[in-house]
């Protein structure tokens, strides 16, 4: 069982997958790398997964997805990752963001490249009434001529936010949408939305 929040791809053979939702026992209890592997080749053509041991702290709360990775890293390009960071020590993410960079940056994709890793800054806030918050402006829709993202109230934190956003996806036009009653319900902006990619030949 698999989400589209629970990969993503470069479009060039690359998929990025986390152990703990492909492996989870209670979604595929089956599974292991190699099958997995195998099925991503089937039905997505993926020739090479990067596994990712684990996603942000707040998803594998009771209605979290334990561990999507469309909130913790997102191909912008081929061989360029765009990466949550969490800059706060007191949050537990920052251990968890430190970890995972530090893991990407020893793996290449399908054509063997090293990745280039763009780190995206989490928001201010830490808490809510809940404990720790997992925004993210990872959690992005990328659509013809522009970007939708995550937007978290924080007037420079959204903005820088964009401005990552702009220059990974150059020529885009980002938008910010306050993603918070998303997010407090489980999910973020391209939980709930999916691409539509541009016909061949017609404008990206």
């Amino acid at each position: 069982m698999n989400e589209g929040g629970g990969i993503h791809v470069d479009g060039e053979g690359t998929v990025l997958l986390t152990e703990t939702v492909q492996l989870d026992p209670n979604r595929n209890p089956y599974a292991d790398r190699e099958r997995v592997e195998a099925e991503m080749a089937r039905t997505i053509g993926a020739a090479h997964a990067v596994w990712l041991p684990r996603g942000l702290t707040r998803d594998y709360d009771d209605f979290g997805t334990r561990g999507h990775v469309d909130i913790v890293a997102a191909f912008a390009a081929p061989g360029r990752i765009l990466l949550h960071e969490q800059r706060d020590p007191d949050h537990p993410d920052f251990a968890v963001t430190r970890d995972l960079k530090h893991q990407l940056s020893e793996q290449t994709d399908a054509a063997g490249r090293r990745f280039e890793i763009i780190d995206v800054p989490a928001p201010a806030t830490l808490r809510d009434d809940e404990g720790f918050v997992d925004w993210s402006y990872i959690n992005h829709l990328v659509v013809n001529g522009g970007i939708v993202a995550c937007g978290f109230g924080e007037e420079h934190a959204d903005a820088h936010a964009r401005e990552v956003l702009a220059a990974a996806y150059p020529g885009r036009r980002v938008v910010t949408v306050d993603a918070r009653p998303i997010f407090a319900r489980g999910g973020g902006i391209h939980c709930i939305t999916q691409q539509q990619p541009a016909l061949p030949g017609s404008e990206a």
